[in-house]
């Protein structure tokens, strides 16, 4: 059978990380992704983070079921170069300032109405910030998430990873399939995606734009508890592990209550509420932590389940690894690099019954299809040839 996204062809003109990250998902389900390098620079995904045995990691996993292509889009030739490349395909996904391809003579006006043009930036294309330069990390800033997250006397808090670029990755390739159902569906034009990476942190961050409109409220950093319910807390086991619970569900909270030897605070009114939890978080976290402080973790976890209470341990990368859960469903499944061999990497984001995604190769090196896709284009050796001399690929 095949792959759900055989046949579609995406051309990926993007860096760092959510334009990459949306095409390396739709890689891993069959589409056809050419990877666009500059040619002397190279993604600059290949210089972040950790290498081993000179091969950069964070590319291993980001640039898999790729084809990469050098190509300088700043040069005539270059773009004289995508432009056909783009007649074939379905998907272009590009992340360069606003009015950069319009300046290279690559704006979707120049290219064929049947493409999908997936265009990310911090704050979009428009708006007196549009021209700004701008990271995931100034998106986690500025939608809010930083100002809520953090204990209450501490500062803003920012995540240790690209939160902002992968939320807007999972974005990106559910409107590009949006987009491409529309099209091929409808039988309508392709369309221009604008993806503000800034715009989908503010869904992510749920009712608090509401809150704000309608109550005035500005949420407030409150640690690892919700202003929603309570107890939500990570709480510390006899033998120094951490464990976090939750208590969304009314009836949840009331059987960890009965658990910790505290069934009377069920019966106070203010129990009744998520709301009226979260104000009396003391008083819970103060029950939860004097019963699980005094067991060890085994016996915690084995307890809440018993009770069919909510709870999970607090794990690092290496917890993962070990655990019979994600073992079992392969989450963290096996790729083979050419150099590195076997690798691990989280897999393909969900799972398809009839058409399974699959890693069918790591990031490859730079330039490494750049003469298999021209060749495919109709250029010869000597024009290829021609091309790379004067610096155009």
């Amino acid at each position: 059978m095949p792959s759900p996204l055989a046949g579609v062809r995406v051309v990926d003109a993007s860096t760092l990380f959510a334009g990459p990250l949306a095409a390396t998902i739709l890689g891993d389900y069959g589409a056809d992704v050419i990877k666009i390098e500059h040619p002397g620079k190279g993604d600059p995904a290949r210089g972040h983070g950790p290498a081993k045995d000179g091969v950069p990691l964070w590319w291993t996993m980001l640039g898999r079921n790729k084809r990469t292509v050098t190509l300088n889009l700043s040069r005539p030739r270059g773009a004289e170069v995508l432009r056909k490349m783009l007649a074939g395909a379905d998907v272009l996904i590009e992340n360069f300032r606003p009015g950069t391809f319009e300046r290279w003579g690559l704006g979707p006006e120049t290219l064929r109405p049947e493409l999908i043009i997936a265009r990310v930036t911090t704050y979009g294309q428009d708006g007196p910030y549009s021209h700004r330069p701008g990271f995931g990390t100034l998106a986690e800033a500025m939608s809010g998430f930083a100002a809520i997250t953090g204990d209450p006397d501490g500062p803003p808090t920012l995540p240790p990873f690209g939160l902002a670029d992968g939320i807007a990755a999972l974005t990106g390739a559910q409107a590009i399939m949006t987009a491409l159902y529309h099209r091929d569906v409808h039988r309508a034009p392709g369309q221009v995606i604008d993806l503000a990476i800034v715009e989908p942190m503010l869904t992510v961050l749920g009712m608090q734009a509401m809150v704000y409109d309608q109550l005035g409220i500005v949420q407030r950093r409150t640690g690892n508890r919700s202003v929603n319910n309570a107890p939500r807390n990570t709480y510390r086991t006899a033998d120094g592990r951490w464990v976090a619970v939750s208590t969304s569900a009314q009836a949840i909270a009331e059987r960890v209550m009965h658990l910790v030897g505290r069934p009377e605070l069920v019966d106070e009114p203010w129990f009744a509420t998520g709301a009226g939890r979260a104000g009396h978080a003391d008083v819970l976290d103060e029950a939860l932590s004097t019963w699980i402080g005094e067991r060890d973790l085994a016996t915690v976890t084995a307890e809440f389940e018993k009770a069919q209470a909510a709870i999970a341990p607090v794990y690092d990368i290496a917890d993962v690894f070990a655990d019979p859960q994600f073992t079992a469903r392969d989450s963290v499944t096996t790729a083979h690099d050419p150099v590195l061999g076997p690798v691990r990497m989280p897999g393909p984001l969900y799972r398809l019954s009839r058409t399974p995604g699959e890693i069918r190769w790591t990031g490859r090196p730079r330039g490494a299809d750049t003469d298999d896709v021209l060749a495919e284009l109709g250029y010869d050796a000597g024009e290829r040839a021609a091309l790379r001399a004067e610096g155009a690929v």
